[in-house]
Formats: C-alpha cells, sequence, structure tokens
C-alpha cells in the first residue's frame, strides 16, 4: 500500500522525489535575493554620493564585494531553476528538451561569470580610471 497503482509500479511511472528538492531550492534562492537586494539598497542609500569612486570603494570592502558576488550567483541560480520548470513542464520533444536545457546551463554559468568577474574587477579597482 501507499506505492501508487499496480499498474503504475509494473510500469515504472510515478513521482521522481526531486519536486521538494527543486521546491525548496527556489525558496532559499528567492530569500537569498530578498536579502542582498535588501543589503544593496540600504548600503547604497547610506553612501554621501553615488560617484564611480564611492561606489568602488565601497565594493571593494569584504563584506559588501561578498554580498554583490552572492546576490550575482543566487539570482542567476533561481533565474535557471524557474526557467528549468517552464521547460521540463512545456517542451515536450526530449532532443528539444535536452538542447534547450543545455543552453540556458551554459548561459546561466556565463551570465554568473560575467557578474562575478565585473564584480571583481570594479572591487580591484581594473575598471578604475
Amino acid at each position: 500500500m501507499g506505492n501508487g497503482t499496480s499498474i503504475g509500479r509494473v510500469r515504472g511511472l510515478g513521482s521522481a522525489h526531486e519536486g521538494p528538492h527543486h521546491w525548496l531550492v527556489q525558496r532559499f534562492t528567492a530569500v537569498g535575493n530578498l536579502v542582498t537586494v535588501l543589503f544593496l539598497f540600504v548600503s547604497l542609500v547610506m553612501l554621501p554620493d553615488l560617484q564611480h569612486a564611492t561606489v568602488a570603494g565601497w565594493i571593494a570592502e569584504p563584506i559588501p564585494a561578498f554580498m554583490m558576488a552572492l546576490l550575482v550567483v543566487t539570482t542567476f541560480w533561481h533565474a535557471r531553476l524557474g526557467l528549468q520548470v517552464l521547460i521540463e513542464d512545456y517542451v515536450h520533444e526530449a532532443g528539444s528538451k535536452f538542447a534547450v536545457l543545455l543552453i540556458l546551463n551554459l548561459l546561466t554559468f556565463a551570465g554568473a561569470g560575467f557578474g562575478l568577474f565585473s564584480i571583481a574587477r570594479l572591487a580591484f579597482g581594473a575598471g578604475a580610471s
């Protein structure tokens, strides 16, 4: 009892047991996004001005640099999870689904890498003229 219908057991159909994990990770990344965006907003409001040198000096400090990196990572991870659900639900051909998910993963890593590179460049002064 409790294993679904007998025909479902025979065919191997049923829950993949990955839904709760995916759902929780989406919620954790959403909370991470909220916390890091609030930190960014409050920190920028507290700066004396928003000149490039002021913001570059602020982001060169360890905590703001870490929070900005965390914002980039959680934002791209959250977007990837949400788009993955859309693709799994609405793309029905196996080959197309695989190709789209592969492209999604590549774009996610590329976007996050570019964001982290930009933060590091600004934090370490390579962007300052």
